[in-house]
């Protein structure tokens, strides 16, 4: 979300991270979520996302290992062959993540247009 002032503009990212600085959640591993769910597997939403399968697992698991829960329910390969669907942690964890970034960026947004360029 970005507050305009003329050519000037606020915006705001959110981001989880743990106390060694790596990023537990944010808006990459929302998305890595959200094509898991609209592709049906993890692979595909690697192939969807344009990163490699590896890249894409390693960020989710970093994120289930910090938060002690898993987002994700594989099954295994076969003639289907297998796929993944997203627990009800996850879609928790993802409406959450919406939930927290428009109110930082609604309040950013009111604070930046109430005269954060101008103090009186």
């Amino acid at each position: 979300m970005a507050a305009k002032t003329g050519t000037v503009h606020v915006k705001s990212k959110v981001w989880l991270e743990d106390s060694k600085g790596r990023i537990i959640f944010g808006l990459g591993r929302m998305r890595i979520l959200e094509a898991v769910e609209a592709c049906g597997s993890l692979n595909a939403a690697a192939k969807a996302l344009k990163m490699s399968y590896r890249a894409v697992w390693g960020k989710i698991k970093v994120t289930e290992e910090a938060l002690g829960k898993p987002l994700l329910v594989k099954s295994q390969g076969g003639s289907s062959g297998g796929g993944s669907t997203l627990t009800p942690y996850a879609h928790i964890l993802m409406d959450r993540y919406l939930s927290l970034s428009r109110v930082i960026d609604t309040q950013a947004d009111e604070l930046f247009e109430s005269g954060f360029l101008d103090p009186k």
